[in-house]
């Protein structure tokens, strides 16, 4: 078993693993900026529903984006103490 400053840098080292992960994917899963646009452009089909529905997704993907960041920031600056 791994102790003391070790530890901590190995547990670090999988957390910002598995964060780098999560901030590429959800990152890839949100929409561009021109997507609203070409939206508008393009026709109205959706229904007001699916927009507000698209808008809550959005804005929950961009929160998670800036939380995953933050972590990413920390978690980067603990592994290079730690090394």
């Amino acid at each position: 078993m791994l102790g003391g400053v070790e530890g901590v840098q190995t547990v670090a080292f999988v957390l910002l693993i598995i964060v780098s992960i999560a901030l590429i994917a959800v990152v890839l899963l949100q929409s561009g900026r021109s997507a609203g646009l070409s939206g508008a452009i393009s026709g109205g089909a959706e229904q007001l529903v699916g927009k507000q529905k698209a808008r809550g997704i959005d804005a929950v993907l961009s929160r998670a984006t800036v939380v995953l960041a933050v972590l990413f920031f920390v978690l980067t600056i603990a592994v290079a103490y730690f090394m």
